[in-house]
């Protein structure tokens, strides 16, 4: 017997991803989630940066890390530029600055692309997640006929929901980057 709960749920961790996904495409301004991903050597262990600085918005496009331990400023400078981010930190002996660039108007259009891929394999992880459900229903043998279209209209109509919702992200976050 195939759980709804667990369908929906399952779908809902779809566009949890997708949203996290989305968190790594920066639209122009500063927010600190861009550098969720950065990792620094810290005493011989990789330790994520929100754990070792804190991150402040002093401007619009400025981001300032300042380390807890003065003595991880220079490894935490090294970890920004081996990042994917393109951005260069300023080092001032204490903090470091990241300024964040404003967006041309061919760099928007790359970023809405990206958005948009990345909103497709969204919608295909989707409808993977509905074929396995489907799968499974069609393996289970103790459902009646009316109830095993019910629960694939019930599957159907929760991935429908699903495809919809990351579409509204989408909407959202190339609104967002096109924004000057």
């Amino acid at each position: 017997m195939i759980d709804l709960k667990e369908v929906k749920e399952r779908m809902g961790k779809v566009s949890k991803a997708f949203q996290n996904e989305l968190i790594n495409i920066r639209a122009g301004r500063a927010n600190p989630n861009i550098l969720n991903k950065i990792q620094v050597e810290y005493y011989g262990a990789p330790t994520p940066l929100n754990q070792l600085a804190s991150v402040q918005i002093p401007e619009a496009r400025v981001l300032l890390i300042t380390p807890y331990d003065k003595t991880s400023l220079k490894a935490i400078e090294q970890a920004i530029f081996a990042s994917d981010l393109g951005l260069t930190p300023q080092n001032d002996g204490s903090a470091i600055r990241l300024i964040i660039p404003q967006l041309t108007e061919d760099s928007r259009k790359e970023l809405v692309k990206q958005v948009k891929a990345e909103a497709e394999k969204a919608k295909v992880a989707a409808r993977n997640t509905r074929h396995d459900f489907m799968s499974d229903l069609k393996k289970d043998n103790d459902l009646s006929e009316d109830s095993r279209h019910r629960t694939e209209d019930d599957i159907q109509k929760a991935t429908d929901l699903e495809i919809k919702d990351i579409d509204r992200i989408t909407d959202i976050k190339e609104k967002e980057l096109m924004e000057i």
